[in-house]
């Protein structure tokens, strides 16, 4: 018998109350009171046989970054919780949560600004790794998923601007979704770039982030039909994603391929010179870097001293960057992203490591230059389907004691329901 939507939050909450573990890092407002109400609400609609929906009372986190009615919205910082005014109204996103019964249990940890692949916070700490607390989350949704890892909740609403879903689900050894970035409004949550940011879930399994992608989307959510894994046609990029790889994902990766391809898939081996084009526009100008300026520039002025110092040097890199620059660099990705959308467009998903590194640990990245380099390994895959204006997804790959490290799948915008069946598929074949 499935346990009561108030008996799975009575779990959540004492592992966010364990002392001994990461809850009062992953969590920074827990929202126990209103949870329990809702888990109630849950349960007497099951009681009565009515169904709000498959998210119908689970447990689920939102990052620090959406806003709640009546609170202010910290982002992760706390120049924010300083200045900043209660929002008016929760953000759309919370809305559709609560309509669809979502029990929501707290707000979660981030980088600030979400503006970090790993998930350092010096304000209000940085929630070890589940595989190893002595290792980074990844970022910027770090306290997601590491509440999904841990039990605190089911599912994890993060944003994804650069990597911020996925980067975190691969080192901490989940499920994240990237959907087109037109898919769910944006609106109510903290902005990084208004061109590359979106909103997905992190959570153990692919049908889970299918239903929660749904609510967000504003659709009616439906039970995920797996597409026979046999047949599919993946495209295994080469060149940059596959550069560098660490030892764990430079093993893991091929073993991976090698079961897919036992297991059906058709696998053709893709050259993508428009990775290249991309690397050349971000050398010139950085889109992402332009409009996170843009956002924090009086900021900096005022408590500059007061922002996470690695996060303030990244965000003053954008203070050179011209208009005439700016709007060439989104003329630029506009051509780039119809190219790669008519490159993929005779196959079912490109695959590639989600991350070239398995997490660092917390004291390799302690300084700015090491974070830097650590940070950039950490987005390189990731960042891709941002600039290219994909959807994308990482899977766990089984771990047999290492560390955790995913795979991922990009497909073209609006294929977003379409590469969740696919992801299904895959997921079938490591489990």
């Amino acid at each position: 018998m499935k346990a009561s939507a108030r008996e799975r939050l009575d779990l959540a909450l004492a592992k966010i109350d364990d002392p001994k573990g990461e809850g009062a890092r992953a969590c920074l407002t827990v929202y126990r009171d209103q949870a329990i109400a809702a888990a109630q609400a849950a349960d007497a609609r099951a009681r009565a046989g009515i169904s709000l929906g498959p998210l119908d009372g689970t447990i689920v986190s939102i990052k620090d970054l959406f806003d709640v009615a009546g609170e202010v919205t910290r982002a992760g910082s706390k120049v924010l919780a300083d200045e900043g005014k209660p929002a008016a109204l929760d953000a759309p996103a919370v809305r559709r949560l609560r309509a669809a019964g979502a029990v929501i249990v707290a707000k979660t940890n981030m980088s600030e600004f979400a503006f970090s692949g790993l998930g350092l916070n010096p304000h209000y700490g940085t929630p070890g790794n589940p595989a190893d607390r002595a290792r980074v989350p990844g970022g910027s949704s770090a306290g997601a998923a590491v509440a999904v890892a841990d039990g605190m909740c089911d599912i994890g609403i993060g944003s994804d601007t650069g990597g911020s879903t996925r980067i975190p689900a691969s080192f901490c050894g989940i499920t994240g979704f990237k959907p087109s970035h037109q898919r769910v409004p944006t609106e109510g949550a903290f902005p990084l770039s208004s061109a590359l940011d979106s909103i997905g879930p992190m959570a153990r399994c692919v049908a889970d982030c299918a239903n929660a992608d749904a609510v967000l989307a504003g659709e009616m959510p439906e039970p995920l039909q797996a597409m026979p894994l046999a047949g599919l046609r993946l495209g295994v990029a080469q060149g940059l994603p596959l550069e560098n790889l660490d030892d764990t994902v430079g093993r893991r990766f091929p073993e991976a391929l090698d079961r897919l391809e036992r297991a059906g898939a058709r696998l053709t081996y893709e050259k993508l010179p428009l990775l290249d084009d991309m690397m050349q526009a971000l050398s010139r100008t950085s889109i992402l870097m332009a409009e996170v300026y843009s956002i924090h520039k009086d900021r900096l002025a005022r408590r500059g001293d007061d922002i996470d110092q690695i996060v303030r040097a990244r965000v003053e890199k954008g203070a050179g960057i011209s208009a005439a620059d700016y709007i060439n660099a989104v003329r630029t990705r506009a051509a780039l992203i119809q190219a790669m959308d008519a490159r993929l467009a005779d196959l079912d998903a490109l695959v590639l490591p989600s991350t070239p590194i398995v997490a660092p640990r917390i004291d390799e990245v302690g300084n700015p230059r090491d974070f830097m380099a650590r940070n950039a390994m950490a987005l390189r895959n990731t960042t891709i389907a941002n600039f290219f204006d994909l959807t994308a997804i990482s899977l766990p790959l089984p771990r047999d004691g290492a560390l955790p490290t995913g795979l991922m799948l990009f497909a073209r915008n609006g294929r977003d329901r379409r590469l969740l069946r696919v992801a299904a598929a895959v997921e079938r074949a490591f489990t």
